[in-house]
C-alpha cells in the first residue's frame, strides 16, 4: 500500500532507544551567519537537500503515524487526525472499521452512532458530517474506491490537499508534499520558504527538491518535529542536523538537557502506532489511555 518506510536499517543493528546515543555525538553548531551575508537561494536549496539526506539517516524508519489497511482506511484516519493526535485517531478508528468498514457501511450510519464512536478525536460532529459526506460521494460517483487523482480526492467533503496528499503519497505511492502543522513549521524554521498559506509553502518546497523525494521528505520534517524540532522548545543540543540550521539557539543547547525533551522512540517511549512497520525501533503505542497530550 506504499507505507514507504525504507527499513535499510535492521532493528537489531540499531541501538535502542534510538537516538539517545545519537544525540550526544551532535557535532558543535557554527557561528551564525553574519547578517551582512545573507543566504543566497542556491546555497538554500544545496542546505536544504544536505537537511533531507541528513534526516534520511537519522529516520530510515520515517513513515505515517496512522494505522491504516486501504486507501479508505487511511482517508477517513487523516481527516479524523485534524486537531488531535494520531495517537487518539489510532486508538479509536478500530472500532469505527469494525462498525463500518466500507464506504457504503459508513454512507448509511447514522449520524449519532457514528459521532459517539469519532468523540475522542474531537470536533466529532463536524467530522462526522465530513465522513458521511466523503462516503457517499464515494459510494455515488467513484463506484465506492478511493480515487488515485488529486483532482478527484479534493472533491469529496473534507479532503483538502493536505489529506489527498497523505491519501495520494501512501495509498497509491503517487508522490506529494504533506503541509501539515509540524511540516510548515519546520521549514520555516529552516527558512525554506517564509510563506505561511500551505499551498503555496508546498509549490515552494516542491520546487526545491526531486518529485520522487516529497513523500518521505514529508515524513521525515514531520518525525524531526514531534521528536527532537518541537515547536515550544526545541532539543536544538541533542539535534543531529543543528550545523545546518538557522535556527539553532532557540531551544535547549546543553546536550544532557536537550536529551530529556526527546519524544517517542528518541526518548525510549512508544510512538504513535498501534501497528508500527516492522523496521520501526520503538514500541507500539497502547491501545487504550487515559488524557495524554502525545
Amino acid at each position: 500500500m506504499g507505507e514507504q518506510a525504507p527499513g535499510k536499517v535492521s532493528a537489531e543493528a540499531r541501538p535502542a532507544p534510538e537516538g539517545k546515543g545519537s544525540a550526544k555525538k551532535a557535532p558543535k553548531p557554527p557561528k551564525p551567519r553574519a547578517a551582512s551575508k545573507p543566504e543566497s537561494h542556491l546555497a538554500m536549496v544545496r542546505r536544504a537537500r544536505r537537511i533531507n539526506r541528513e534526516l534520511a539517516e537519522v529516520y530510515p524508519y520515517a513513515h505515517p503515524e496512522l494505522d491504516f489497511r486501504n486507501p479508505f482506511e487511511l482517508l477517513v484516519a487523516t481527516v479524523l487526525s485534524a486537531q488531535t493526535t494520531d495517537l487518539r485517531v489510532n486508538q479509536t478508528t478500530p472500532a469505527l472499521f469494525a462498525a463500518y468498514p466500507t464506504p457504503e457501511d459508513m454512507a448509511a450510519a447514522v449520524p449519532e452512532d457514528l459521532e459517539e464512536i469519532i468523540r475522542p478525536t474531537g470536533f466529532f460532529r463536524a467530522k462526522a458530517k465530513s465522513l458521511l459526506g466523503l462516503s457517499q460521494a464515494l459510494r455515488d460517483n467513484f463506484g465506492g474506491e478511493v480515487p488515485g487523482r488529486i483532482e478527484d480526492l479534493v472533491t469529496l467533503p473534507g479532503v483538502g490537499r493536505k489529506t489527498a496528499n497523505v491519501v495520494l503519497g501512501n495509498a497509491f505511492g503517487v508522490p506529494g508534499i504533506t503541509v501539515d502543522t509540524h511540516f510548515g513549521r519546520l521549514v520555516r524554521r529552516w527558512k525554506w520558504t517564509e510563506q505561511e498559506d500551505p499551498e503555496k509553502v508546498e509549490a515552494e518546497i516542491c520546487a526545491i527538491f526531486p518529485k520522487s523525494e516529497w513523500t518521505m521528505l514529508s515524513h521525515r520534517v514531520v518525525f524531526h518535529g514531534r521528536r527532537i524540532c518541537h515547536a515550544r522548545k526545541p532539543a536544538c543540543g541533542a539535534c543531529p542536523i543543528a550545523p545546518l540550521c538557522p535556527a539553532y539557539g532557540e531551544g535547549e543547547t546543553d546536550p544532557e538537557k536537550a536529551e530529556k525533551l526527546l519524544k517517542y522512540e528518541k526518548g525510549g517511549q512508544p510512538g504513535q502506532r498501534l501497528t508500527p512497520p516492522p523496521d520501526y525501533p520503538g514500541l507500539p503505542a497502547p491501545a487504550k489511555s487515559g488524557p495524554s497530550d502525545i
